[in-house]
Order: C-alpha cells, then sequence, then structure tokens
C-alpha cells in the first residue's frame, strides 16, 4: 500500500529517473556483462517462455555455451534452476548479476524473456541486445499502461533499442509496427503469409497431429512432439534466431525434434485412463488456442481455470469464463493468484462469463480433485493458469508452496487407492464453493 501511495505521489519522471538510473548502477557494478557475448531478447503476449526455451535448444545443438532466462527457469550451461521470483524479468540487479555469471562461465549467448513492464521500468537498459524477437500481441497490462496502444509501444520501444537484428512474426496482426524499425537485419517468419525470399522464413505442409506437429522449411521436414499449432510458430520464431546466428536448418531440425514438452506449457501430466495437461494460459487469447487444440468430439473436455488478482485486467475475467464455457462441457473456477483481491470476487467474475457452467470450489486442491473425478475414460482434464508456478500469491506479499502438476500426480494416486479399497465409479463430487484455502 505504501508503494502504492508513493508512486501516485512522486511524478512520473522522476519515477523514470530512478528506473533508468538503478539499471545504470546495476550494469556499471557488474562490469557491463552483456558486452562480452551476444544477448538475444524474446519479447510478445505470449510463447515468450517456449521460444526461450526452442532458442536454447538451437545454439546448444549448434555447439555453443547457453545461458536462458525465461519464467520458467534460469539456465547456465548444464546448471538450471527454477524461476522462483515470480517475475518473467528480474530487476536490474538481478539480471546484471545473472549475465555476469554467464559470461564467467564462458557462456557465448545470452537468450532473456524481455516484458513490458520490464521495458517500462528501463530493466532492458544497458544490456547489449544485439536481437530481438517479436511472437505475437493481444490485450494484456491494461491497468499498468493505460491502452493497448501503449502497451504495445512498450514492446516497440525495444525493437528501437536494438540495433542489430530484429525477428518479426508476420501472422501478428500488429507485425508492421515493428517491421517499420530500422535493424541491420530483419527476418520475418510465417505460416499464413504467402511471400517467400530472403528474409522470410515460412512453413509449408502443415499437419496438427494429436502426437504433435509436422512441418517443412524450405523443404526441410520438422517433426515435432510438442502440441498444439500455436507452436509452429513458436519453433519458427527460434529457428529465425537460429539462422541470424549461422546455425543450419538441419541443426535447428535435430534440436527441435527432441523437445518432448516444455515444462508447464501444454504439459501432458497425465496419459491414463484419461488426459491431464497443465498449461500457463492466462489471456483469452492463449486461452483459446489450447482449447481448440484440446478439444475432441469424442470426448469431454473439462477445465479448471481462474485469474489473477491484485487488479490486473479485471476486464479479461468474464471473457476467460465466456471462452471456457464455449469450449468446455465442464467449468471449474478457481483461486489462482488473488495477491490482495478477495479471492472469491475474482471467481465470481470469471464464473459471470461462463453462466451456469461455471462450478466454483475456492481451495484449487479441490478444484483439481473434482476436475479429475469428472473425469472418464478418454477424456482430457485442463488446467490453466499457472502452469509450473512453484507457488500461489497472497495477501501481504506471501506465497504458499504450489505445483499443478504435482498436485495432479497426488490427487490422482488417492483416487487410484480410493477406487482400490472401494471400487465404484468415482467418490462423490464436491460441493459448490465451500472450501477455502
Amino acid at each position: 500500500m505504501l508503494k502504492e501511495t508513493l508512486k501516485k505521489l512522486i511524478p512520473p519522471f522522476l519515477i523514470s529517473c530512478y528506473h533508468f538510473f538503478l539499471s545504470f548502477l546495476a550494469a556499471l557494478f557488474y562490469r557491463f556483462p552483456s558486452k562480452k557475448m551476444v544477448v538475444i531478447g524474446i519479447t510478445g503476449t505470449n510463447g515468450k517462455s517456449t521460444v526461450v526455451d526452442l532458442t536454447a535448444r538451437i545454439l546448444e545443438e549448434a555447439g555453443y555455451k547457453i545461458a536462458s532466462l525465461s519464467s520458467i527457469k534460469f539456465k547456465i550451461k548444464e546448471k538450471e534452476w527454477p524461476n522462483t521470483l515470480r517475475m518473467t524479468m528480474p530487476g536490474r540487479f538481478q539480471l546484471q548479476k545473472f549475465l555476469r555469471q554467464a559470461v564467467n562461465y564462458g557462456c557465448n549467448f545470452a537468450i532473456l524473456e524481455v516484458t513490458s513492464e520490464g521495458i517500462k521500468q528501463y530493466r532492458h537498459k544497458f544490456i547489449n541486445f544485439q536481437v530481438a524477437a517479436f511472437t505475437n500481441l493481444a490485450p494484456e497490462h491494461i491497468e499498468a499502461h493505460g491502452s493497448f496502444e501503449k502497451y504495445r509501444e512498450a514492446k516497440l520501444r525495444f525493437f528501437h533499442a536494438t540495433k542489430k537484428t530484429h525477428i518479426i512474426n508476420l501472422d501478428d496482426e500488429n507485425a508492421d509496427y515493428f517491421w517499420k524499425i530500422p535493424a541491420r537485419e530483419k527476418i520475418g517468419y510465417t505460416i499464413l503469409v504467402s511471400k517467400k525470399g530472403e528474409g522470410i522464413v515460412r512453413a509449408d505442409n502443415i499437419q496438427v497431429l494429436p502426437s504433435g506437429l509436422k512441418f517443412s522449411v524450405e523443404n526441410k521436414e520438422f517433426g515435432l512432439k510438442l502440441l498444439g499449432a500455436f507452436n509452429i510458430s513458436n519453433a519458427l520464431s527460434a529457428i529465425s534466431v537460429g539462422l541470424s546466428q549461422g546455425v543450419s536448418l538441419e541443426i535447428c531440425k535435430l534440436a527441435l525434434e527432441k523437445a518432448k514438452s516444455i515444462p508447464g506449457r501444454m504439459e501432458k501430466v497425465i496419459a491414463q485412463p484419461f488426459k491431464v495437461f497443465v498449461d500457463y494460459a492466462f489471456t483469452p487469447n492463449a486461452l483459446e488456442k489450447v482449447y481448440r487444440t484440446l478439444k475432441t468430439n469424442d470426448s469431454k473436455l473439462i477445465c479448471v481455470l481462474g485469474a489473477c488478482g491484485g487488479g490486473r485486467d479485471k476486464w479479461k475475467r468474464p471473457v476467460l469464463g465466456k471462452i471456457a464455457a464455449q469450449y468446455c462441457n465442464e467449468v471449474i473456477v478457481t483461486n489462482e493468484d488473488p495477491y490482495d483481491e478477495e479471492p472469491m470476487e475474482i471467481i465470481n467474475q470469471v464464473a459471470s462469463g461462463a453462466g451456469e457452467k461455471a462450478k466454483k470450489i475456492l481451495d484449487r486442491r479441490k478444484a483439481i480433485l473434482e476436475a479429475l473425478k469428472i473425469a472418464r475414460r478418454e477424456d482430457t482434464v485442463i488446467i490453466t493458469g499457472k502452469g509450473c508456478e512453484p507457488s500461489i500469491c497472497i495477501a501481504g506479499d506471501k506465497k504458499i508452496p504450489w505445483d499443478d502438476r504435482e498436485v495432479v500426480r497426488e490427487e490422482v494416486k488417492k483416487l487410484q487407492f480410493y477406487e482400490k479399497i472401494l471400487p465404484q465409479p468415482h467418490p462423490p463430487p464436491i460441493k459448490g464453493d465451500e472450501y477455502k484455502i
């Protein structure tokens, strides 16, 4: 509360000066480490973590020493550790320290997620980005930026600051804004645009299969184990970055075909007797893509979803509920990351969009358990909003340790044990929203 009050009292230009100076101070303290390697920044609304992961795989396959930082994890060469900060783009000193560690371990490349909030606070300043990649843009962080146009402008500022190489998703309706920004090299990637030639990476012969994806780039066939048509765009983004660094399509193919899944991104946690997926999707655009990928005519799609608190993008809560009701046979709305908001109020706002389909269960574990109880053989359960995040953020800056994937595994084991000692179709369903954290 004190922090928010101070923000209102201090003139915006002084806050900007503070952030800018802090970025300079952090870079100075760690001796400007980004000058000693190639730094690649991935920005956009959705897909950033996946592109970071796939790009790192490609450059490693090419024989380079890699550091990467995403909302999922930190990685320096063979060492990996989870990102428990709950910040996609960490603060200035943490960023510069990470880059210094990467240099000390002899890394040739660092691949970073770059967020609009990070750009707004000049966290990207005094990092020598040589490559900027744009995945896509959809309404997000509107309260923080004031409008979608200002949100887009933040992303564009990152491209203005990166002079060497720009990688752009030509299929996004905002692509022209990014393409117009000067750079020494531009690569556009596409599924939809018919244009071919130098500077265009296009996927042809696309097949979206239950087991993965097939497509070709310049007659080189790719077979990925990743699910969802949207992952073709993510793969093309990573391929484009690889090509910009002189990596061949053959190396890109070898790297991408080894990727079994991305943690918390369309990750299959349970395969039998029904399927359970966990995904990070928390925007309307991403959620719809996930549901479209998993929806079939032969079985039920059961979803568990919520929405973030802290006053973030309240407009999208009923929209998320509406999309869930449109695609899913059963809709369970639950707690996600309420921060300082009343969790049940958030749930009610999401449920308002889902209408009569919405079943409200405050306790996230019990919501997941209810979805598992409803599921029958060949059905699909999809749990969204958190992916592999390691905690639930509640009031008072407190965090409750959490992992959707582990909770699913634990509850499935309990159900299996229950059915062994008391054979029946399933235990009785949970009623309404009576359970609380």
